[in-house]
């Protein structure tokens, strides 16, 4: 796995000699907010500390831990600009560090969601892929939020276990949430001052109205659901009546970064790259469309559900997941769009799709006993389940050569789906030899046909961008033939 932007994997006309450019060290303020558990309401909260901050006049960088689509589209939407991505499975350390570094030139403030419970990761041995593991790598302080809806003085005893369990780690302050009333915060309040060097910064009451639903694969989407700027002033509101944000801003520590690490030179000639996202396609992670422009593609949006056509004068389409089987009819029903994507996939156009983009692709996805036509460019089509299917981390490595590079290329990613195909698959080449975090093999994906390239994995280009910039190369050279 690759560190910053250094791919050893990539032509030497990509590189520039890092070494004869300047490096640049940043400190900047910002804080971790991680929960006891999942489900304690780190995602409402952080909204509404950021919306504060922002009503402030602050300008506010989001982060979420963890290989997550959904709330980095909140955090997104509220702030008006991308959330990243941090991980520490996927991702290394130095990459971590430097994209942090990246994200917060000119920021006043950065807030860091955590994942699961605090010390939760990869087992129960070591703090690996925690919120914790990356508070440590951030060298940043941790706001810990507490479920306080079944308990008084007893938050005083779990605080204190997870204030001293790691003592490295610079666990600040407590945020209580689903208070039940103004005596329920005092008491929380009158338990929290016998543990030292930890702030209270008070408790929040529940509020429906600006509670995310949820659903199979998480949180409902911002691009379905999108909060209005009505109900995330609400919830700034919220957060100023029953929080001491003046006090969290008092204490917001420094965090020191890594040296801002050089990358590859862009390429200069640019292609025109389709990328699916709508209500239906919208996982993408932010730095795998950065880096795709990076290497030279002109990023061309377009809806699956809604386009009749594709962009004018693409030369590769990148369909990412998300819920196409909510969609399913209305996808359906957009017979030209599907017509279209399957000419350009027989004339051989670069095509890499993942997860719901794969669904499309296939014949139909059945719902519900129900079949609805999709792409049908492969062979077989895939059925939703009442259960869950797979999840996990994977690691990828080629099989072949294909538009994301050479056989033998590595690269990470992550694995979540409640859907399964139907039909024999092995008809169709599958290139990606699948190993899990722990590096037992779990199988193969990444199927295929013509030159479309498609499977369950939703690969992060962090891990290795070389994949990026072939992907890119591939689309330059089908323009180039065309």
């Amino acid at each position: 796995m690759a560190d910053g932007f250094y791919y050893t994997s990539l032509s030497k006309r990509t590189m520039t000699e890092a070494s004869n450019q300047k490096k640049k060290v940043s400190t900047v303020p910002c804080m971790v907010i991680a929960g006891t558990h999942s489900g304690v309401g780190k995602t409402t909260i952080s909204l509404g500390l950021m919306a504060a901050f922002q009503k402030r006049g602050l300008t506010v960088q989001s982060f979420k831990v963890g290989p997550d689509f959904i709330d980095p589209g909140h955090h997104t939407r509220l702030l008006g600009a991308p959330s990243r991505t941090l991980d520490g499975w996927m991702l290394s350390k130095k990459y971590n560090r430097a994209t942090f570094c990246r994200s917060m030139q000119g920021k006043d403030l950065g807030i860091v969601e955590g994942v699961m419970g605090l010390f939760d990761g990869y087992d129960g041995r070591s703090e690996a892929g925690s919120t914790a593991q990356m508070a440590k790598w951030l060298n940043a302080p941790v706001i810990l939020v507490v479920d306080a809806s079944s308990m008084a003085r007893s938050i005083a005893a779990l605080v204190h276990g997870f204030k001293t369990y790691e003592r490295d780690l610079r666990l600040g302050a407590v945020i209580a949430n689903k208070v039940g009333s103004d005596s329920h915060a005092r008491f929380l309040s009158e338990a929290m001052e016998s543990v030292p060097d930890v702030s209270f910064l008070g408790g929040l009451p529940r509020f429906e109205e600006v509670m995310i639903p949820e659903r199979h694969l998480g949180l409902v989407t911002s691009d379905e659901e999108p909060y209005s700027a009505d109900l995330f002033n609400k919830l700034a509101v919220l957060v100023e009546e029953h929080l001491d944000v003046s006090k969290l801003l008092e204490m917001r520590a420094t965090a020191v970064s890594d040296e801002i690490l050089p990358g590859p030179t862009a390429r200069q000639a640019r292609i025109r790259l389709g990328v699916a996202r709508d209500e239906a396609f919208c996982f993408y992670y932010q730095d795998n469309l950065d880096l795709l422009t990076h290497f030279g593609a002109e990023l061309c949006f377009f809806s699956p559900v809604r386009d009749s056509n594709l962009p004018a004068n693409v030369s590769g389409l990148y369909l990412g997941g998300g819920y196409p089987e909510l969609y399913a009819g209305k996808l359906a029903e957009n017979e030209s769009l599907r017509r279209e994507i399957l000419a350009a996939a027989h004339r051989g156009m670069p095509i890499f799709a993942e997860c719901g983009g794969f669904m499309y692709l296939s014949r139909s996805i059945e719902v519900e006993g129900t079949n609805y036509p999709m792409v049908e460019l492969y062979p077989f089509s895939t059925r939703m389940l009442p259960h869950r299917k797979a999840l996990g981390y994977r690691e990828v490595v080629l099989k072949e050569d294909s538009l994301l590079g050479p056989k033998g290329l590595k690269a990470r990613g992550h694995e979540f789906h409640y859907s399964e195909l139907i039909g024999d698959p092995g008809k169709v080449p599958d290139l990606f030899r699948l190993s899990s975090r722990k590096g037992i093999e779990v199988g193969t994906d990444g199927f295929m046909l013509n030159n479309t390239l498609a499977g369950y994995i939703h690969l992060h280009f962090g891990s290795n961008p070389a994949m990026a910039a072939h992907f890119v190369d591939s689309c330059r050279e089908y323009q180039e033939k065309s």
